[in-house]
Order: C-alpha cells, then structure tokens, then sequence
C-alpha cells in the first residue's frame, strides 16, 4: 500500500516506520492515523517483520502533537468520538502489537506525539527531544490515552505535573522519570534503535509475543495478570521455539528459532 503521510522500510526484519509531514512537524490527523494502522495491520501479517521502530521525519519533531485545526470546532460528542476512535484505531493497537514497537523520539514528542510514543512497548530519545502533554493549555486534556499511560510510566506525582502544567521536559529528565529507556545522541538515534531491536530479534519471536501479552495483562482493569502470565508460560511449552531454545542450551549451541 502506498502512503502519503509516512514511509516505510524493512531491513532484514526491523520494520521502519516514519511519520513524514515535516511542514506540520509531523503533527497527527486522522488521514495520518488510518495510514499508521494500515502500516501496522499489515506488519502484523508479514512474517517477514520481527520489531517496528517508529520515528519522525527530520530533526525537529517524531510528532509535535494532533492538528488542531482538523478538530478546533468540534462538538463534545465529536470529540468523544475522535477520542474512541484514535485510541482503537493506533493508539491500543500499538500497545498490543504482537511484535516489539519502539518509539525512536527525536526532537518534540507533544501531546499526541508522546501519547504515541507511551503506546510503544520501548521509547529511545535523541538528546535533542522535549517531550510534554500541553493539552490543559488548549482548554483539553489527552485523549489518546496520555491521562492514563503517563502515570503508569513515570507515577501519579509526576503525571500530575506535567499534565496541568503543560509543561516540557527534556531528555535527561525523561530519562530520570522512566519515561524514555535510553538517551543517545541525535545522529546515532536510528542506529542505537536498530542495535536494541536486534538484541531482542536474537531470541524466540513466539515468547516475545507471549512476554508482551502478559505484561500489558498487569495493566487492563479486570484481568489477572499472574493467570494471564502462567497460561502464556505452559503454552510456551508447546512451541517449536521452545524445543529450539532447550536443546540450543543443553547442546551449547547457538539457538535458531523457527518462529512456530
């Protein structure tokens, strides 16, 4: 499928995905949003992707928050429904992508923009990046899940700050509040996410899928997680990948992982 808004590449499994509207600073649309989820629906399919970094296009900007004018005269039941239907559509989606997704944030990462990158399972910042929920400054709060995944990362203290003071953050400070996982410099961003992906693409591709489900099992209202976590771990023992990894280990050989 070809797109208008982002770009995609695949290099050798490490799925790229990137937000490029560089005049609007990569600024969130709805046009915008349908083509992330297609990019992601189809990368959910395709054997052939192992881990999707997500960035933006530029040095300014992984994406500097959801165009206003698209929604400045809105209803309240329209904003409800923008609301619903970016969070199903992208934001959950990514947060339950099968496949690790890591947010590779250079420059701003602003309302919409940070609550993309909260939804990934891993976040790797450029020195550069400012991130913030600016949200209360616009007479809004986040609506794309930031109310609720911000404390999850950096606590309720924190969130609290940042979400009613609209206030920016930098890197460093990201770092300190668990928001981001690493820092590096600007120029060696894309290289340092390729190098983190492939760390994860050297183990069992099934039972990183399944640690990632029983992970976000913690995190949804009315699931056990530790049920979630023993039912992902008796599965894992009838996998290909399972007798792989075993024999790897018991043969001191290095494992090759089917994937099944």
């Amino acid at each position: 499928m070809e797109f208008e808004n982002i770009l995609t590449e695949n290099n050798d499994g490490i799925l790229q995905i990137t937000i490029d509207r560089p005049k609007k600073l990569n600024a969130l649309n709805r046009d915008t949003i349908e083509e992330l989820h297609q990019a992601f629906a189809e990368a959910k399919e395709d054997e052939a992707v192992k881990v999707v970094i997500l960035t933006g296009s530029g040095e300014k900007a992984f994406v500097a928050g959801a165009d206003i004018s698209e929604f400045s005269e809105f209803s309240a039941q329209e904003g409800r429904e923008l609301a619903a239907e970016g969070q199903a559509k992208l934001f959950d989606f990514v947060a339950h992508f099968p496949k690790p997704v890591i947010a590779a944030i250079n420059g701003f990462a602003l309302g919409g923009g940070l609550e993309l990158a909260m939804a990934t399972h891993f976040r790797v910042a450029s020195d550069n990046a400012k991130m913030g929920l600016p949200e209360t400054s616009l007479g809004l709060i986040p609506g794309y899940g930031g109310t609720q995944r911000l404390p999850e990362l950096v606590g309720k203290g924190r969130a609290m700050e940042m979400i009613l003071t609209a206030g920016m953050i930098d890197a460093n400070q990201a770092l300190q509040y668990n928001l981001v996982n690493h820092v590096c410099e600007q120029e060696e961003l894309i290289d340092f996410a390729e190098d983190f992906a492939g760390k994860i693409m050297k183990n069992s591709p099934v039972a990183v899928t399944a640690a990632i489900r029983a992970i976000n099992a913690n995190f949804e209202a009315g699931v056990n997680g530790f049920e979630v976590e023993k039912d992902e771990f008796g599965n894992s023992f009838s996998t290909q990948d399972f007798k792989e990894g075993t024999s790897a280990f018991l043969n001191k050989r290095k494992a090759d992982f089917p994937g099944k």
